[in-house]
């Protein structure tokens, strides 16, 4: 029998591993899928590709569990240049995922995956970090597929507290609630702006994308007809009036402070 842990370095699969190590519980591979937006930069965000590699990497390996990483020979923009071949679209790039069904996470993340796993032998286990107040996604579960957060009777909050408590919870909990690659459709505002605010180069690469002639996908989020020029320009407003508001007030306190 072969044990093998599914691991995004978030709070619940992270949070898996560490019950593995504290209840002696068989594990022989740790193994993490990377999204890679080229050829040269990974879809995940900077901090949690630092974090993965420079901190938790280490201290699984240093616990005695080898980490596998797969990566996709197909790349997020594989998949946005591919041709459309068929449809009221031929002849197009892909451009942006269509209808709100992301085409990389079928080509550049779980295909990987499938493949390792039928490489491997058929007495398999899968520990997947799925927490015991998720009883929608632990019934769909097959029976080579085991939560030991569900066994050990962890909820989300208790998985990210079992990694605070290790200091092995992810620097995105600081500014999101989910993991996910940086170019996510489904981001919130939230995401949206750490990109812009604190990886410029990489929100002006989704930027350029947009202008991108003849995409069947031409706006970042087809499903809500959601823009990041648009949102683009949201920001820019909302950081001007803040700016506009600090100096009224400085200047109302200034006023305040002369009449003393």
């Amino acid at each position: 029998m072969k044990y093998i842990a599914s691991c995004s370095f978030g709070k619940d699969s992270l949070a898996t591993v560490i019950l593995a190590h504290e209840h002696g519980e068989p594990l022989d591979e740790i193994v993490y899928v990377e999204v890679m937006f080229d050829n040269e930069i990974s879809g995940e965000t900077p901090e949690h590709t630092d974090f993965i590699y420079n901190k938790a990497i280490p201290k699984l390996e240093s616990w005695g569990y080898p980490v596998k990483v797969l990566r996709s020979e197909k790349t997020y923009m594989d998949c946005f240049n591919h041709i459309v071949v068929r449809g009221k679209t031929q002849g197009k790039k892909r451009g942006f995922p269509m209808q709100g069904h992301c085409n990389v996470n079928g080509n550049c993340k779980l295909a990987p995956i499938r493949k390792y796993m039928k490489e491997q032998p058929k007495n398999l286990i899968q520990y997947v970090g799925i927490a015991l107040d998720e009883p929608k996604r632990l019934a769909r579960l097959e029976a080579n597929r085991v939560s030991l957060l569900a066994k050990y009777k962890y909820t989300e909050q208790m998985a990210f507290e079992l990694c605070k408590e290790y200091n092995l919870l992810s620097p995105i909990y600081d500014f999101t609630n989910r993991g996910g690659c940086w170019f996510c459709m489904n981001a919130k505002d939230k995401e949206l702006r750490h990109l812009r605010d604190n990886h410029s180069e990489l929100w002006q690469r989704l930027l350029a994308l947009e202008n991108e002639p003849n995409l069947a996908g031409p706006i970042w989020n087809t499903l809500t007809q959601t823009s990041l020029h648009d949102k683009e320009e949201q920001f820019y407003i909302m950081d001007n009036q803040i700016n506009l508001f600090q100096e009224n007030d400085l200047s109302l306190r200034k006023n305040v402070d002369k009449y003393k």
